[in-house]
């Protein structure tokens, strides 16, 4: 097996793991409201768990106003709970057959508590990140051991997977920096 086939096997891998760390800070509150607040909040519904973007529609009407229109109005009372035992920090108002939260301010101890909350999730997404690149040096060192692979390539390898790693890492930092400054905000 050649080096880059190995290298390039990872990429995906890396990719996810980008994506993935993207997906969560979504979730990280800011001072904006955004309906990826809320859309995953699971609802129990009909016996099931259900997340709340596949009962109605999210808006956010206003900077500091998410508003949830249920597919149907036996849903209100579901997701009011749901949001109510989920640990997104505001109560839903609810007006006739929509859900209204209004987002409070962001206090500086909540704001510390998020940044936190944010460094813990860049720094998971950042181990995963080295995993894979220990896992593919292995398998590097390994196919050298082997024969398959000359030692001048093993250290183009290694050079061009850390290459590789800290392009990823350096995503998962810019995408971190830019969620710092919408919480600081």
């Amino acid at each position: 097996m050649d080096y880059k086939e190995i290298i390039n096997k990872i990429k995906p891998e890396l990719e996810k793991v980008v994506n993935f760390f993207e997906k969560e800070i979504t979730k990280i509150r800011t001072g904006r409201a955004t309906p990826a607040l809320v859309e995953d909040i699971l609802v129990d519904v009909f016996g099931q768990k259900m997340p709340i973007k596949q009962l109605g529609a999210i808006s956010a009407p206003e900077p500091r106003q998410l508003v949830i229109q249920p597919w149907d109005n036996s849903y209100v009372e579901p997701i009011e709970r749901a949001i109510l035992q989920s640990d997104f920090g505001a109560s839903p108002i609810v007006d006739k057959d929509v859900i209204r939260i209004n987002l409070p301010l962001l206090t500086e101890e909540y704001r510390k508590n998020l940044l936190k909350l944010l460094s813990e999730k860049e720094e998971e997404s950042r181990k995963v990140v080295r995993k894979w690149r220990e896992e593919a040096w292995g398998d590097v060192q390994e196919e050298e051991r082997n024969g398959n692979i000359r030692e001048d390539d093993k250290f183009k390898a290694k050079e061009d997977l850390q290459d590789m790693i800290d392009g990823f890492i350096k995503k998962i930092e810019e995408l971190g920096e830019k969620k710092r400054k919408e919480i600081s905000e």
